[in-house]
């Protein structure tokens, strides 16, 4: 019996890895066609290669589900073409026996995911962007301003052109308010460095307001205390879904503290956390079809309807997530109730092949 669940766990395995290469070979492809468009100054094409290398981190972790499903149609849907799945039932090896042959290996596949997502893709999404940015701006004062970030502490207003994830900013601008928000002094630092407990200001143009005049400055270096650290940057300064569960959970509490809305993060954090049960559900779904309505239909059609059926369930889950935030009920119901729903549906269907 180990030996049969052996061979079916390596036949699906090896048809979810063929779609995951597929699908990442066509998606750095299709990157590669659009960022020809941008190569500019310090970015060319072995840049741009390393920067699309950089990001198949995040796009292994966006197109695994979707990958298990049609690798799960593929692989069980190989043994049903040719018999195997008959031959199985017949020598008295339950449907549930199967179904657990075909997760075991999935296991690791959502443990190897989930590593990804945690420890890998946030700081290569940081590092490619940030590397992107200073070499398409040539490292010149007039970086890319699509690659800045805003940041609020306390009664002043800071702008990042560019961080990186080593504790090096380029473009500092620094608006500080009074309490009905007029302006009082505005700065612009070419660089800042991080010195563990305060930052090294380098190239700084300080403009002060003055009763009926303006007073500028200019300093070679400058001392910054802030108690925005490195870690915070290195959290703020990137997406919300290109961030690990932990870095999300603290930008939620980041964010209430500065009492800014947190429910994009908050929501992001739940996807990622029901990530792993979503790879599951279309798991079940896939092992579920091949044993009840795509039995005896051909290879084409299995995957036509796999992908079908995962556009679907991606565009409910985007349907329902911003809805959350519109109409105020919980995130974690937004995010679950496609893969609950997923589940049901699976295990109806297997009940019914059983």
């Amino acid at each position: 019996m180990r030996l049969l669940d052996a061979y079916i766990g390596r036949t699906v395995f090896v048809a979810i890895l063929m779609v995951l290469v597929l699908l990442l070979g066509l998606d750095f492809v299709l990157g590669m066609v659009a960022e020809l468009r941008r190569l500019k100054l310090d970015y060319q094409v072995p840049e741009m290669l390393i920067y699309l290398l950089m990001k198949m981190p995040q796009r292994t972790y966006d197109y695994l589900p979707f990958a298990s499903l049609i690798g799960c149609l593929v692989g069980v849907g190989s043994l049903a073409t040719h018999s195997e799945l008959v031959v199985m039932r017949a020598a008295g090896v339950s449907l549930w026996r199967i179904v657990w042959a075909v997760f075991k290996p999935m296991l690791l596949l959502v443990m190897i995911g989930t590593a990804i997502g945690e420890y890998v893709m946030p700081y290569t999404e940081h590092l490619a962007d940030s590397e992107r940015a200073l070499q398409r701006a040539g490292h010149q004062d007039s970086i890319l301003q699509q690659a800045g970030v805003w940041h609020r502490e306390g009664d002043e207003f800071q702008y990042f052109n560019v961080v990186e994830p080593n504790g090096v900013l380029h473009g500092v601008s620094r608006f500080r308010f009074d309490e009905n928000f007029r302006l009082l002094e505005s700065s612009y630092a070419k660089r800042a460095i991080s010195q563990g407990d305060h930052w090294i200001l380098e190239d700084v143009q300080v403009s002060r307001l003055e009763e009926q005049r303006m007073v500028s400055e200019h300093s070679q270096t400058l001392r910054w205390d802030t108690g925005l650290t490195t870690d915070a940057l290195n959290i703020i300064s990137v997406s919300p879904e290109d961030l690990s569960i932990r870095g999300l959970y603290a930008y939620v509490n980041y964010l209430e503290r500065q009492g800014l809305d947190a429910s994009e993060q908050e929501l992001e954090m739940w996807k990622k956390l029901m990530q792993p049960l979503g790879i599951i559900a279309l798991i079940v779904i896939g092992v579920s079809f091949v044993f009840g309505p795509l039995r005896s239909v051909t290879m084409g059609q299995r995957v036509f309807i796999g992908v079908l059926f995962g556009f679907g369930f991606k565009i409910f889950q985007d349907l329902l997530s911003p809805a959350s935030m519109v109409f105020g009920f919980s995130p974690a119901l937004a995010v679950a109730a496609p893969i609950l729903l997923c589940l049901l549906l699976g295990w109806w269907l297997l009940r019914g092949a059983a």
